[in-house]
């Protein structure tokens, strides 16, 4: 399955940029706080494990997997220092279906094929604070929308109030569905804020 290609996102004072393997230099010390692992898991990686994780996003899934995957560094404008990622998995969703009334003969037609994309922000802890996440994930989510992706959803550690608030603000809601021990924030089938 193919889908867009990352493409630079700008705003006004984040840069999103398309991942690359050697940004792993540049990540390593941004993301090598044992802090920021504590709602999304595992702990910092090294350089070496970070630039190897890498080649693997960008490389991408293996061509029969039915999903794709969407990387991007968050860079400040001002100094264009790195200041965390976000990403986005698209797979294929059901399809919606159009019902005709019973009078018309209750035909079932399927509607056309759609994506879901499973979003994520991760700042690094100096650069937390100022608003960038809030900002990097609205800036992806209205490419995402750009792209004709509409379904959006994101899962949060129910103790990460920093991630469920900039999920809040760009628009996605609370579902009652959990995944991983994760809670499911749905976007509603309407525009972001």
């Amino acid at each position: 399955m193919y889908g867009p290609i990352a493409e630079t996102i700008r705003t006004q004072r984040l840069v999103l940029e398309p991942l690359a393997v050697h940004h792993a230099d540049e990540m390593a010390p941004v993301l090598d706080d044992p802090r920021l692992h504590r709602h999304i898991g595992g702990e910092p990686l090294s350089r070496d494990e970070l630039h190897a994780r890498y080649a693997h996003l960008v490389a991408g899934p293996a061509p029969f997997h039915q999903e794709y995957w969407l990387n991007w560094i968050v860079r400040r404008v001002r100094d264009g220092q790195a200041v965390g990622y976000v990403q986005a998995t698209v797979t294929p969703a059901a399809p919606g279906f159009t019902v005709t009334p019973a009078s018309a003969g209750s035909t079932v037609t399927p509607g056309p094929p759609r994506h879901v994309a499973s979003v994520a922000w991760v700042i690094g802890m100096p650069y937390q604070g100022f608003g960038f996440a809030t900002e990097a994930a609205r800036a992806l989510l209205h490419w995402l929308l750009g792209h004709g992706i509409g379904d959006v959803v994101a899962t949060v550690h129910p103790d990460n109030r920093a991630s469920e608030t900039v999920a809040s603000r760009i628009g996605l809601r609370r579902t009652g569905e959990t995944r991983d021990d994760e809670t499911v924030w749905r976007l509603p089938h309407a525009t972001p804020p």
